[in-house]
């Protein structure tokens, strides 16, 4: 890395990082469309894999305002990202709703680090009155808020609640024992998955002095 000596310099710097983000995403993003099972899920990465060709446009766009030759350095932060999804997509899962969760899990991941790289680039163009590479940057920005949005929506909606469905009943505590569960309090004595009656539960208290 050159010497940091402005703030312009500061900008190349994060707009070779962004360049080099993108362009991961470009080859990223496949590996998590084939590896979702939602129709809703897969349509929105397909959707952002074609917004993440054009960020890569951008990004080259803004090299050209600072009359530089588009080039890439080395984004550690999102190579880490990228690889951390590519292992979690290829895990052992047993039903298919956990994959697509950590699928979405990933991909915000990725969106929540550019989010914060965009705004921060932009304040620093901002600041140098590039108002030329502000403009294209936004854009992107908006995009990026966007697909996070869409996912959060998918998850919240469809995906974890899939998930969620697959998760096993509680194990039984052994017999004669009480246990918490998130419904209440349970006596197994009186059969498993019984809610206990309020009677029950003053005469546990007691007996718990």
């Amino acid at each position: 890395m050159p010497a940091i000596d402005s703030l312009r310099t500061l900008l190349v710097e994060q707009l070779k990082a962004l360049y080099d983000a993108e362009k991961r995403l470009t080859k990223a993003i496949p590996k998590l469309i084939k590896n979702a099972t939602n129709d809703e899920l897969k349509s929105a990465l397909r959707e952002h894999l074609e917004q993440t060709e054009e960020h890569v446009a951008r990004v080259e766009h803004a090299f050209d305002e600072l009359d530089l030759k588009p080039k890439a350095k080395t984004c550690a932060g999102m190579k880490g990202l990228v690889e951390e999804g590519d292992e979690q997509v290829v895990a052992d899962y047993d039903d298919d709703g956990l994959r697509d969760a950590a699928i979405i899990g990933a991909a915000q991941r990725v969106e929540h680090y550019e989010i914060a790289a965009y705004g921060t680039t932009i304040a620093h163009a901002r600041l140098l009155e590039l108002d030329g590479i502000v403009a294209l940057l936004e854009e992107t920005l908006d995009e990026e808020k966007a697909a996070d949005r869409r996912l959060t929506e998918i998850a919240e909606n469809v995906v974890n609640l899939e998930a969620a469905s697959s998760d096993e009943e509680p194990m039984p505590a052994p017999s004669g024992r009480q246990y918490g569960s998130r419904r209440g309090l349970v006596i197994v004595g009186r059969g498993v998955g019984t809610r206990a009656s309020a009677s029950d539960r003053g005469r546990v208290r007691r007996s718990g002095r």
